[in-house]
């Protein structure tokens, strides 16, 4: 029973209260959502290469390509079009240019700072994001370095940074560690801060989990092969906890994190719930490619309805208080929108 400092509104009862009333026509149906997705909640990933055919195919992620920068910049065009505000650049890096140290991450002409300035050029409206993190360029596939089979934090931080500024040296909005070293938040804003760039904000992948989600991702990038069976339990959240994804948050904000991001997401719309109402500012999700693979193959295959549950699972993300959501179909989706 309410007591008197909290009494309970009463809901009613049937047959008075008739909770269908609300759902009898499509027109009432839209007007009483509780939810509105748009194409101004996605942010879209994309995947550039150096040279080659325009676009290279994803095999475990249909509609997926790898482009190079001229084909990349069309693409932004694309979803600047269609009221996609932003963009998030990741790179295919071939095996050649794999080393421990990760140098190709910092190079000042990676196809990634190539990709920032001309999308910057062509397409001055749109946001680029770039992810910041080791494991494309690393010839282990690790997020870190490595040493005697551990994942060094402190010395990756190092390389970290060096990457973070030439990504904000080429031009780009957003910068987004992905690695979950111990303290890369607090390091990155004030190397920025110290090189004049306190406009670049840093969106944190602040309670990223050891997930098994990410599998076509890893082929996308190239660093499937050479992670091989190793996994990164050591550094990425065990998908069994979550408070400690808030305190994974409150760390990063405490550390100068503009937003934050959650990955994987249907699995984890509890900690994306969790995470928005504790800290009230922007959160982000991440439907990883795994998830993404299995919509596509079940659709693939007649047994879901790709148009239909590419929209019910974006919109659920807002539902679960997501302010954006990183989501390969993000143009099909601009587009299923316009049609309405």
């Amino acid at each position: 029973m309410p007591d008197s400092k909290h009494p309970r509104q009463p809901f009613g009862q049937y047959p008075r209260v008739r909770m269908r009333r609300n759902r009898s026509h499509d027109w009432v149906r839209r007007l009483v959502a509780e939810t509105k997705l748009s194409p101004a909640d996605f942010i879209w990933p994309v995947f550039v290469k150096e040279g080659g055919a325009a676009q290279e195919p994803v095999p475990a992620m249909p509609g997926v390509n790898r482009l190079t920068v001229p084909a990349l910049v069309k693409a932004a065009e694309q979803a600047a079009k269609r009221g996609i505000p932003a963009i998030m650049i990741f790179p295919y890096v071939p095996k050649e240019l794999k080393t421990d140290d990760a140098r190709e991450a910092y190079r000042a002409n990676n196809p990634v700072s190539k990709a920032i300035k001309a999308v910057k050029k062509a397409v001055p409206e749109i946001g680029v994001m770039s992810d910041v993190a080791l494991d494309p360029y690393i010839s282990h596939g690790q997020d870190g370095l490595e040493q005697d089979g551990v994942i060094l934090n402190d010395e990756t931080i190092e390389v970290l940074i060096r990457q973070a500024l030439t990504l904000a040296e080429s031009g780009v909005d957003v910068v987004a560690p992905s690695d979950m070293m111990d303290g890369r938040i607090g390091r990155i804003r004030d190397a920025l801060d110290s090189a004049g760039f306190q406009r670049v904000k840093i969106i944190s992948y602040a309670a990223k989990y050891a997930s098994n989600f990410y599998g076509p991702y890893r082929e996308a990038i190239g660093s499937k092969s050479a992670l091989g069976k190793a996994d990164k339990r050591t550094y990425q959240m065990d998908p069994a906890n979550g408070d400690e994804a808030l305190r994974e948050c409150a760390l990063d904000v405490a550390e100068g994190a503009d937003m934050l991001m959650v990955k994987p997401g249907m699995p984890y719309l509890d900690v994306l719930w969790r995470v928005k109402q504790a800290f009230r500012m922007p959160t982000f999700v991440y439907q990883v490619s795994g998830e993404y693979a299995m919509l596509k193959a079940a659709a693939a295959n007649g047994w879901l309805d790709n148009d239909k549950v590419v929209l019910e699972a974006l919109a659920c993300f807002k539902r679960a208080g997501a302010d954006g959501i990183l989501t390969y179909s993000a143009l099909e989706a601009a587009a299923l929108l316009a049609k309405g």
